[in-house]
């Protein structure tokens, strides 16, 4: 990918006004909450006003409203989000970042947000692994899954750059059925652009363990701020509570259950 999509900046008021924050902690910017948006529909993206939007953006909007923040995002290509954040150019960065632990070597990861689905896209409608046997399959490169589906399906699993390379084979018939992430599948869908695919997430299966234990998506963050972290944590823990993170994750279309994250883990 380029370094960077652009610098396109917007900022997006928090009512500090007459607001008292929750927590004490330091930002990049004082009385700012500099964020680094990448494109990533429903998590991250920003609208056709420069506003950050999706679920990833409306959490951490929700965050600097508590926060007494004001919002500064910058639109960045996923490549470059993350070194904003370990070059001190932003405080966080959205567009579902998983907690790993190759990650956390490097910077630090909020409290869960949400956990990442991995579903199942067919015709048929398809909820088991088991019905992946003996057909051609394909996903994406880079997701939790891949290595168990790799060796589960062996040359019958083909892998894409990207998600719209995929759901083109997947209506042209090259494959028969395609794993992706549930959260993806509901955009195409409310878009119109699955045609009659249906999408389902995939039921437990001890061969394929992220569909037991999915990612957990977190904000970013440098190792340096360590009262931010706890600030994030904190306000997350309450998002959690009051049903806010239920609540943005339905308003994009999703069922809230990806919100039930469990504990907090690293992906290994």
């Amino acid at each position: 990918m380029a370094a960077a999509a652009g610098l396109a900046a917007c900022v997006q008021l928090a009512s500090a006004q007459d607001c008292t924050p929750k927590h004490k902690f330091t930002t990049i910017a004082p009385g700012t909450l500099t964020v680094a948006v990448t494109t990533y529909a429903p998590h991250s993206f920003m609208d056709q006003t420069g506003t950050m939007k999706g679920i990833d953006g409306d959490i951490a909007a929700d965050f600097a409203k508590r926060e007494c923040l004001t919002v500064k995002a910058v639109a960045v290509d996923p490549a470059a989000a993350i070194q904003y954040i370990l070059s001190g150019q932003a405080d966080i960065t959205t567009g579902d970042w998983y907690r790993t632990a190759e990650r956390a070597k490097v910077m630090s990861l909020s409290a869960p947000l949400y956990t990442d689905q991995m579903a199942i896209y067919s015709k048929e409608g398809f909820k088991q692994v088991a019905d992946l046997q003996g057909k051609k399959v394909g996903t994406v490169q880079g997701y939790l899954w891949v290595a168990d589906l790799k060796t589960m399906l062996g040359s019958s699993l083909k892998l894409y750059p990207n998600s719209v390379n995929m759901q083109q084979d997947l209506f042209a018939g090259r494959i028969q059925v395609a794993v992706d992430g549930y959260s993806t599948g509901v955009v195409a869908a409310q878009k119109g652009a699955l045609k009659d695919v249906k999408v389902e997430i995939a039921a437990p299966d001890d061969r394929v363990k992220a569909t037991k234990e999915a990612a957990q998506a977190a904000f970013p963050y440098s190792m340096k701020a360590t009262d931010l972290g706890q600030a994030l944590d904190a306000d997350i823990a309450a998002m959690h509570q009051d049903g806010t993170i239920v609540k943005i994750l339905k308003s994009y279309g999703l069922d809230g259950t990806a919100a039930d994250t469990g504990d907090p883990r690293l992906v290994q």
